[in-house]
């Protein structure tokens, strides 16, 4: 299991295929392993290389503070122990928040960006970042873990036959500590990048679910104020990456090999005849869930 210890924290990551250099940033309260369904499209052509972020996963706790900045800072640190200098980022949620302030600290660092569901601040200045960030910042601590995923899962993924994909999102959550996920949403919260934006000069593409809990509006004006291109998945809600499996691959596909983007009529939520959920054997999901026997008794050196 590979481990990279810098400042006596360590971060877990996997990696899979060859060629390019790929960072695959999941969101909050999950891990990378939510990225098996993807690095199977993409290992064929790029190195793959999918951290969990400081507190997530197998990596180490969080210390008593934690920022944005600093999630970016500790990739960057893991890049450089791996040698790759200039690399492909694509972040959901919590993750393009890391990634497009890895950008930002060192913009020629960065040859291309996908932001999924994300945004370019998380401040309370629209109703309906507020209200997500009540029921997070409320239910947690009322309800506990388990109750709180388990409806979170509901607002993801309310369609029947995405059964498995609720029970998996309300089993990952849920074994998240409370203190890890609300100091990671507290972060999010208080970081912006609003007044920085002109420093990216990466290739981007912005995709968003049509029925995401953040304002749609706000991304297309973030596409446009970086000058990406934009994709905006019909029927999706937050969780794109899982419950639009196919679009999402053909977008970032289109993206990383610098070719047209999928037609409209393709930026599609997976329906139910679609609907054919990939064996995790084998997969990037089971190689992360492997028993971390010894896992920080010998972390790798920084380099």
């Amino acid at each position: 299991m590979p481990i990279f210890c810098k400042n006596d924290r360590s971060i877990h990551y996997l990696e899979r295929g060859r060629g390019e250099p790929l960072l695959l940033i999941h969101g909050l309260g999950s891990s990378g392993a939510d990225w098996a369904l993807h690095v199977a499209a993409l290992e064929a052509r790029f190195r793959v290389i999918v951290p969990d972020l400081p507190g997530s996963g197998h990596s180490a706790p969080l210390p008593d503070g934690c920022s944005i900045a600093e999630f970016a800072a500790s990739l960057w640190a893991l890049l450089d122990h791996l040698r790759e200098s200039r690399v492909n980022i694509v972040g959901f949620s919590l993750g393009g928040a890391v990634g497009l302030e890895m950008a930002l600290q060192r913009p020629a660092g960065v040859r291309r960006l996908a932001l999924i569901n994300s945004l370019a601040s998380y401040r309370l200045d629209h109703w309906r970042k507020w209200w997500e960030a009540s029921l997070t910042m409320i239910l947690i601590p009322l309800l506990g873990m388990r109750r709180a995923a388990r409806l979170a899962a509901k607002r993801l993924f309310p369609m029947p036959w995405q059964r498995n994909l609720r029970e998996r999102a309300t089993a990952v959550v849920s074994a998240v500590p409370v203190r890890t996920y609300l100091a990671t949403a507290r972060a999010l919260i208080g970081w912006t990048a609003i007044d920085r934006l002109d420093r990216i000069s990466s290739k981007t593409l912005v995709i968003a679910a049509e029925n995401d809990f953040t304002p749609l509006d706000e991304k297309r004006a973030l596409a446009a104020r970086l000058g990406a291109q934009f994709v905006m998945v019909h029927g999706s809600r937050h969780g794109t990456p899982f419950d639009a499996v196919k679009a999402t691959n053909a977008s970032l596909l289109a993206l990383l090999t610098d070719q047209p983007l999928p037609p409209a009529e393709h930026r599609t939520r997976d329906e139910a005849a679609q609907w054919d959920p990939l064996s995790l054997t084998g997969s990037l999901a089971e190689e992360h869930a492997m028993p971390r026997i010894r896992a920080f008794s010998r972390p790798q050196a920084a380099t």
